[in-house]
C-alpha cells in the first residue's frame, strides 16, 4: 500500500496483507457491501460503533480488504457481489410492500405477514437492498433495486433524465380533451412533465388501459397527471425505465440481475468512473 494511504482513520497501520490494494472510505465500503447507506455509516462512526483493526474509526477513515472492521464488536464481512451482480430488476405486484411493516406494539402475538419483496431476495446477493425511485405501494410493476448503496445513489440521480413507460388503468374511456391535458404534462406544483405519448391500450368491462411515455416521472406524478384531468385511476404499473424493460417472462414477485450492458444503458459512464 502507498505510504500516504498506509494508515487507517483509527491511527493504526493497515494490516500488512492489504499492501497493493487501494483503500476506500469506510462508509463507502459499508454502502458498497449493502450494509448501510453512507449517511447511516457516518452516524455509526460518530456514535463510536465501528473499529478498524481494534481502533475506534474516525470520519474520513480508509480501509483496505485485509483490514478488520467491526460494528458493535462484530466482524463486518464485505462480500463481493456474485458475478458483478449488484443491481436487480424486480416485478412487484400492485399493493405488495417492498419491506414488511413492523407489527403494532399492541399486537405482539399477531401472525407475522409474508416476507416482502426485498426480504425475499437471496442474502447471498446482499444484506441490504435499496429501491431506486420506488413506485407507490398501491401501484407496482418494474422496481429497480441495488445491494450497493453508492450505485443506488448514482441510479437515483440518473432516473430523473431517463424515459419511462407506464400502464395506467382508469374507469371509463378518456375524452380527447382529457388526453390533451395529460399530454400537456402539467402537475399541481406548476412543474411540467415531458410527455412523449399517451395512447389507448385496450381494456375490459368498464376499465381502460393507457400507455404513457414520459421523461423523468415518478409513479406518484403519473397518477397525479391523470387525476388532474378527472380520470379515476385504479392502477399504475411501470413497464420500462430507461433501456430496462419489464419482460413478460418475469412473473410477479420474481427478479433478475441487470446485465452490465443494461447498467451502462442507465449509467453511460459505468463502470469507467469506478465501482460507485
Amino acid at each position: 500500500m502507498a505510504r500516504s494511504a498506509a494508515r487507517t482513520g483509527g491511527g493504526r497501520r493497515a494490516a500488512p496483507g492489504s499492501r497493493g490494494a487501494t483503500p476506500e472510505r469506510l462508509q463507502k465500503m459499508l454502502a458498497r457491501a449493502g450494509l448501510a447507506s453512507r449517511r447511516e455509516a457516518e452516524a455509526w462512526i460518530r456514535a463510536g460503533r465501528l473499529t478498524i483493526n481494534g481502533t475506534m474509526a474516525q470520519l474520513g477513515a480508509r480501509v483496505a480488504p485485509r483490514d478488520e472492521v467491526r460494528l458493535d464488536g462484530r466482524l463486518v464481512r464485505a462480500r463481493a457481489a456474485e458475478a458483478g451482480a449488484r443491481a436487480f430488476l424486480c416485478h412487484r405486484s400492485a399493493g405488495e410492500p417492498l419491506r414488511t411493516p413492523a407489527l403494532p406494539a399492541s399486537e405482539p402475538g399477531a401472525r407475522a405477514p409474508r416476507a416482502a419483496l426485498l426480504e425475499r431476495l437471496p442474502r447471498r446477493l446482499g444484506r441490504r437492498f435499496i429501491a431506486v425511485s420506488p413506485m407507490p405501494r398501491v401501484d407496482g410493476g418494474l422496481e429497480l433495486v441495488s445491494s450497493d448503496g453508492a450505485l443506488a445513489m448514482r441510479l437515483q440521480r440518473a432516473v430523473h433524465a431517463l424515459r419511462s413507460e407506464f400502464g395506467v388503468r382508469v374507469r371509463g374511456e378518456l375524452s380527447a380533451a382529457q388526453l390533451e391535458g395529460i399530454r400537456a404534462g402539467a402537475l399541481d406544483s406548476g412543474a411540467r412533465l415531458a410527455v412523449e405519448r399517451c395512447e389507448a391500450a385496450g381494456g375490459e368491462a368498464a376499465n381502460r388501459w393507457y400507455t404513457l411515455g414520459v421523461q423523468g416521472a415518478s409513479g406518484k406524478q403519473v397518477r397525479q397527471l391523470f387525476e388532474r384531468q378527472g380520470a379515476l385511476v385504479s392502477r399504475v404499473l411501470r413497464t420500462q425505465l430507461g433501456s430496462v424493460r419489464l419482460e413478460r417472462s418475469l412473473a410477479r414477485g420474481q427478479f433478475r440481475a441487470l446485465t452490465q450492458e443494461e447498467l451502462r444503458g442507465l449509467l453511460p459512464d459505468y463502470p469507467a468512473s469506478g465501482e460507485g
